[in-house]
């Protein structure tokens, strides 16, 4: 299906009819199992929960769309999304559950090092406004989601994304001086 004719049926569907709508949904899932098949190459069970898990979100998201923006470009958005997660939750599974490699036999780990860098990193997060120090520690220090954060702070999705980006901007320039 076309660019435009899958946009046609997305807004044919956002405007009541339920046949487009479908007809929209058949074509994304099938363009995200080519997207998710493409980069999930090792793990292939994971492709239709991702295909699932995406249409829901687009679902979800429906009224959000521009209409001056290409639709493919969207989906794939919260495609990307999708997929960062699932690969930030296995990644966060497989540290919990790795044994000591040959490598970190051999090389035992410096605490106070470990600890002076932890006090670091709280003398610059402590610089910056309570909301990005709160979704910088979540989602890049404990490795949560955007929408566990959003949950967890009582922010919203957008406010969290937002926060982390600006704050570590603000991290950059406090660390380049």
């Amino acid at each position: 299906m076309s660019e435009e004719e899958l946009r046609g049926h997305l807004l044919d569907g956002l405007s009541g009819d339920a046949r487009a709508y479908r007809a929209f949904l058949q074509a994304t899932g099938d363009l995200l199992r080519i997207y998710f098949r493409r980069r999930l190459g090792s793990l292939p069970d994971e492709v239709e929960d991702l295909v699932q898990e995406s249409l829901l979100a687009i679902h979800a998201k429906r009224q959000t769309y521009d209409p001056d923006l290409p639709v493919t470009a969207w989906c794939y958005a919260i495609a990307r999304y999708k997929l960062a997660d699932l690969l930030r939750r296995r990644n966060r599974r497989e540290q919990r559950t790795d044994s000591l490699d040959e490598d970190t036999a051999r090389e035992p780990c410096a605490p106070e090092h470990d600890e002076m860098a932890g006090r670091d990193l709280d003398q610059l997060l402590a610089q910056l406004p309570p909301r990005q120090q709160v979704a910088i520690r979540h989602m890049k220090l404990e490795g949560m989601s955007v929408a566990e954060t959003a949950q967890r702070t009582g922010m919203s999705e957008s406010a969290v994304k937002v926060g982390v980006h600006r704050g570590l901007k603000a991290l950059t320039r406090l660390i380049q001086g």
